[in-house]
């Protein structure tokens, strides 16, 4: 009952903030059935999704889930591309959008959006377009985003110089477990290594994406800093996702490195296991 009431919960939150998170408890972790929930019976959001999925071209309506869903697309674009431990970006609004078939290959997005800087409360109004190729094997979908110069000439080098160095001679393994924990409160210390897990996690919300998804990040299970290697540091890192529209909690485990100089750059990812797969689907990159 802890882990329903905390996704009705996640699912308010998400009308007036886009990067809120599920908070989960500790159990959601183990392979219970608790941690992969049925969606509510009668669940009016995701009816309405499944016919506007149907005639989901032309002028869109802002507030509905066919141009949500693209415009969180772009939002994992964005963090994937130029987020950082103090660089996190967020949906604001949708403002219009438009969709239209494309020569049988796929259907295109156009939208307005803002998008909120959410670490220097920084907002930016943008243009982008999102592409979700179509045929048997899923590709990721493309994305173009235009007029956001601004909010993406952000600053934090001094913020991410001093992280960097702080952690950079670490010579012990260090593990933080539950990011943020079954309160949704993360220690300040470890905030910018659970914007880091957002950052790197947005390589696999953006490459499992299609217009039937809304991914968020919920949880990070764990986060191990490994060894530096080659003046970057690394991270072996289990995260909890969370579709909007399934209400599925996928778990994925990544290693990847960040630096100030290189950014994230995700090494290898893995989808462990829900209740009823009998192995482990690797996928490397």
């Amino acid at each position: 009952m802890g882990l329903r009431r905390a996704i009705v919960l996640f699912a308010l939150m998400e009308v007036t903030w886009s990067l809120s998170v599920t908070t989960i408890g500790p159990e959601t972790v183990s392979t219970d059935a608790s941690a992969h929930p049925e969606p509510a019976e009668e669940n009016t959001e995701q009816k309405e999704a499944a016919e506007e999925d149907v005639m989901a071209t032309g002028e869109l309506n802002p507030n509905h889930y066919p141009a949500q869903r693209a415009a969180k697309v772009v939002q994992h674009y964005l963090n994937l591309r130029h987020g950082s431990p103090y660089k996190l970006f967020g949906l604001k609004e949708v403002h219009s959008g438009n969709a239209e078939e494309v020569a049988d290959s796929g259907r295109k997005y156009q939208l307005e959006i803002s998008v909120h800087e959410i670490i220097s409360n920084t907002k930016e109004k943008c243009s982008a377009e999102v592409f979700f190729p179509s045929g048997a094997k899923q590709l990721s979908p493309q994305v173009q985003v235009s007029s956001c110069e601004e909010i993406l000439k952000l600053d934090a080098k001094s913020e991410e110089e001093a992280l960097y160095q702080q952690y950079k001679t670490n010579k012990t393994v260090c593990t933080e477990k539950r990011l943020p924990d079954s309160y949704g409160h993360v220690d300040p210390e470890m905030t910018p290594f659970w914007h880091l897990s957002i950052v790197a996690s947005s390589f696999i919300m953006l490459k499992e994406s299609t217009e039937n998804t809304l991914y968020n990040m919920a949880q990070v299970a764990n986060i191990t800093q490994l060894a530096t290697e080659n003046d970057q540091l690394k991270f072996d890192c289990h995260v909890l996702l969370h579709d909007m529209v399934s209400q599925e909690i996928p778990q994925w485990k990544l290693l990847f490195t960040w630096s100030p100089a290189e950014g994230v750059k995700v090494l290898h990812t893995e989808q462990l296991p829900h209740i009823h797969q009998s192995e482990k689907q690797a996928k490397p990159n």
